[in-house]
């Protein structure tokens, strides 16, 4: 995560990791516009590159060799990355709507959201056909069918619809694929049969005679069978039906005809053509409203007409990217005119090739190679990143569109004088608080909205207080899950403990800047907090907001709790299972993100796991009699465990291999990849009986690896462990794990009291 010293004045949001955008990004990164900050929203963090997807699906390529990991590479570009879905854009407020998440603020917007195949227009086949577009969700359908094959026996016909050259080149790969397959598992390959269907008289009818005879023959020779001139009318599960009266058993239909926009697009008001493609001017803005630019599949640049081909989307990029540069700065955007012919290299599944460009068309292995080259260097820019040079910039104003904007710029990078608290002004945090709804109880007398400076809450007689305070910086570009993270993380004591959260009072500190952004900043952190703290039943009831470098949020919460079900790190008992929630490796997975070596997948499943709330695994751990608990945090699984065994006055056993670890953590680390609090929590080691060969086991190190939001570390009588377990993953803790047990403390006393065996 990336901090610039130069305030935000310009925010440029990007909808959709499309070819063109990935263009943007990487110019960005390497030369920055002091003030202008780029947000990338983006349903997916891996993006294919639609040139070598063929390849992947015929089996030449891997998944990470196809995907631009959109994660780094926001990252390497000092970019917010949002995991999200658009559903719309609220034009009038410069908002982008998205769902699960709060609109999202831009100044200039960009759309490079592809498109996808328009099943809707045939019956059923929206239901019983898997459309090609978006990429993800044909992966998924593919890898699965590729995991029947290994159990399918008897015949087998799979049936795509469009015959263009994505259909035809598909087609191709997935049969080359799929025969080897059968073949490889001593099956015989002639049982697999492939349909190509399509309304037009001809296969890739916008290329010319030479290079559709090429792929005729191959299609020919390849036994896939050809139905042209005759349209699909109907798919039912099992069965297609064309509009000549023909029906085709199938095992499996791909759908890959014409291609439009997202239904969510009518409801903007941009001008759309009939597909519901965005119509653009030369300068790639939409026709009617400057601050939207628009580029790739997505777009319909009127005066120039073009094939939705990838690399038209490629070559926008840079255009795009200038103009969004000159339109950031004041600056009028430059007019684009792309090229009228292009290359296509078009693959057949085997390692071979057809070029195609205007009236000429070649073909052979050498072509596939040649192609192979030229995608491999395309993908390249995007994977090995070159390391950059420090570009932070004296304060520049030239975002600035008005003086109030310039005076605030210059105030935001100016000295603070801290005289007033480095208080975020009370205007700026009413308005973003005021949105938020925090839940209400009836044990609030005083709550966030009173104008009183302190919360005032009754305690039910019986019960006990729990107190605790939780407070870290963001180690992530996006405020919102940020936001839910340091709630979850707050939560964690007071769960472990086995009390109920009642009420919280937030700390955070926000980076200067102008109020509009800073505004936005704290309503995206907040509503983050309060969605996780509302879940857990826990009000926030007030707080404290200063101005500071790096955006950072805690809380104090306080909690209920009978005094006679207390979970404490005191409580191992002799013979005791120990039970681990979720899985580790946070801290290496982050400090590999900062140094652009963690894959964007593996931090999805640790934020994944960071905002799950411990709180239904507390109360399953109390019903099956858990003695002890502790989240496990900062010090490590290891440190935690040593805090439990030495006040309980026993020993305990840790079993390697058995404890769950986030996906990416073992690689991380085998990279020499760690956490900089890893080296005070590795002198803990003092507390492991018989090192000896555990220091060279490759989990050794992730058991002192600091974890944020971590699960709970926990015992239960043994004879209840196996229940616990199958309840606890029954409650969406599916990675739970008994990692060890308890054991009474030898002669030797508590001095060295975790025994490692794997």
């Amino acid at each position: 995560m990336q901090t610039p010293d130069q305030p935000v004045l310009r925010d440029i949001v990007l909808v959709g990791g499309g070819h063109s955008h990935v263009g943007v990004l990487k110019r960005f990164a390497m030369n920055p516009v002091p003030g202008v900050r780029l947000t990338l929203i983006c349903r997916d963090t891996h993006t294919p590159y639609s040139g070598m997807l063929p390849g992947y699906v015929a089996g030449h390529y891997s998944y990470d060799d196809v995907h631009i990991d959109l994660s780094r590479l926001a990252e390497y570009a000092g970019a917010r990355f949002y995991r999200a879905e658009v559903s719309g854009i609220d034009r009038a407020a410069k908002r982008v709507i998205c769902k699960g998440r709060p609109n999202v603020p831009y100044d200039i917007l960009s759309i490079n959201i592809g498109s996808s195949p328009r099943v809707a227009e045939v019956s059923g086949a929206a239901e019983h056909a898997v459309p090609v577009k978006p990429i993800t969700g044909f992966n998924n359908r593919w890898l699965s069918l590729l995991s029947r094959i290994e159990n399918h026996d008897g015949p087998m016909t799979i049936a795509v619809v469009g015959a263009g050259a994505g259909g035809v080149e598909l087609t191709l790969a997935m049969q080359f694929r799929l025969r080897n397959e059968l073949a490889n598992r001593g099956k015989d390959p002639d049982q697999l049969h492939f349909h190509l269907f399509d309304a037009a008289n001809e296969i890739l009818p916008t290329h010319n005679a030479k290079v559709r005879a090429v792929f005729r023959d191959k299609l020919v020779r390849r036994g896939v069978k050809l139905h042209l001139g005759d349209a699909v009318s109907r798919v039912d599960a099992g069965l297609l039906a064309t509009e000549s009266g023909q029906t085709l058993q199938t095992d499996e239909v791909l759908w890959v005809t014409r291609a439009g926009g997202p239904a969510w697009l009518e409801s903007t008001g941009l001008e759309l053509d009939d597909g519901l493609f965005i119509r653009a001017r030369d300068t790639l803005q939409t026709e009617n409203d400057e601050h939207i630019f628009v580029a790739g599949d997505i777009a319909n640049v009127v005066n120039h007409p073009r094939e939705k081909a990838g690399v038209f989307a490629v070559r926008q990029g840079r255009p795009l990217a200038d103009n969004l540069k000159r339109m950031a700065l004041g600056k009028p955007p430059r007019p684009f005119n792309p090229q009228k012919t292009w290359l296509a290299l078009i693959s057949t599944g085997d390692q071979f090739a057809v070029a195609s460009k205007g009236n000429y068309g070649f073909s052979g292995a050498w072509v596939w190679r040649w192609k192979d080259w030229i995608d491999r260097r395309f993908m390249k820019k995007f994977t090995d990143l070159p390391a950059m040079e420090d570009s932070a910039r004296l304060p520049d104003t030239s975002a600035a569109q008005n003086p109030e904007e310039a005076s605030q710029a210059i105030s935001a990078v100016a000295m603070r004088c801290g005289g007033c608290g480095a208080k975020v002004g009370s205007t700026v945090l009413s308005r973003a608080l005021g949105e938020l709804r925090p839940i209400e109880r009836d044990d609030i007398l005083i709550g966030l909205h009173a104008p009183d400076d302190a919360a005032v809450l009754k305690v039910p007689p019986g019960k006990a207080v729990v107190h605790t305070v939780d407070f870290f910086r963001a180690f992530i570009d996006d405020p919102y899950i940020f936001g839910k993270v340091a709630a979850n993380h707050s939560l964690g004591d007071v769960f472990a403990m086995g009390a109920e959260a009642q009420s919280a009072t937030a700390v955070a500190t926000v980076p200067y800047g102008i109020e509009s952004k800073v505004e936005d900043t704290v309503f995206q952190m907040m509503s983050g907090a309060v969605e996780v703290l509302n879940e857990a039943g826990c009000a926030l009831v007030g707080g404290h907001t200063g101005e500071g470098k790096e955006l950072a949020l805690g809380f104090a919460v306080n909690g209920l709790i009978d005094p006679d079900k207390v979970m404490s790190k005191g409580g191992l008992k002799a013979g005791d299972v120990l039970l681990l929630t979720k899985p580790i490796g946070t801290g290496t997975l982050f400090a590999a993100h900062a140094r652009l070596a963690a894959k964007g997948r593996w931090i999805d499943a640790a934020l994944a796991s960071m905002v799950q709330s411990n709180k239904a695994a507390a109360e399953c751990l109390l019903r099956h009699g858990a003695r002890a608990c502790t989240d496990v945090t900062g010090f490590g699984l290891l440190g935690h465990l040593v805090e439990m065994t030495r006040p309980s006055g026993v020993d305990a056993e840790l079993d390697l291999t058995a404890i769950p670890i986030l996906p990416g953590a073992e690689e991380t680390v085998a990279a020499g990849i760690l956490s900089s609090l890893q080296p005070a929590n590795v002198r803990l080691r003092r507390g492991i009986r018989d090192q000896g060969d555990w220091v060279n086991h490759p989990r050794y190190p992730l058991i002192f690896d600091p974890q944020t939001a971590g699960g709970l570390l926990a015992s239960v009588p043994a004879a209840a462990a196996e229940a616990c377990v199958r309840e606890l993953k029954a409650l969406g803790y599916p990675h739970t794990a008994i990692i060890g047990r308890v054991f009474a403390q030898d002669e030797n006393g508590p001095i060295e009291p975790i025994t490692l065996r794997d």
